[in-house]
């Protein structure tokens, strides 16, 4: 059984910072499209970050592009997305998602094989 299991999320102010966790377990990432998404009350889930396990290339939404870095942890089978200069246009749930589609399709969560429960991030001051 696939199990994808998010944590980190938390309250903090602007310009604050947070690291994201993603613990996988019943998934190889050897040679896999992880990715991080997120869905803020209201709107549909995005894609914020995606890493291609098995070159390490990474891709990122233009609005988080500089300011957030996806990476895995191969040997724990951790997936992490380190977070900075947080804005309030940053609040939502934040899902880890395992097994994205490759070329240039790894923001559609519709292509997603599998999800994690979420974790909610609150930018506010």
């Amino acid at each position: 059984e696939v199990r994808l299991v998010a944590s980190g999320g938390g309250t903090v102010q602007p310009g604050a910072s947070l690291r994201l966790s993603c613990g996988i377990s019943g998934y190889t990432m050897k040679a896999s499209c992880m990715a991080w998404f997120r869905q803020a009350s209201g709107s549909e889930r995005e894609g914020v970050a995606a890493i291609y396990s098995a070159s390490s290339r990474s891709f990122y939404a233009d609005s988080v592009k500089g300011r957030y870095t996806i990476s895995l942890d191969k040997v724990e089978n951790i997936m992490y997305l380190q977070m900075n200069s947080l804005t309030p246009e940053d609040t939502a749930m934040y899902y880890c998602a395992a097994d994205c589609a490759y070329d240039g399709r790894w923001h559609r969560s519709d292509l997603v094989g599998y999800w994690g429960q979420g974790t909610q991030v609150t930018v506010s001051s």
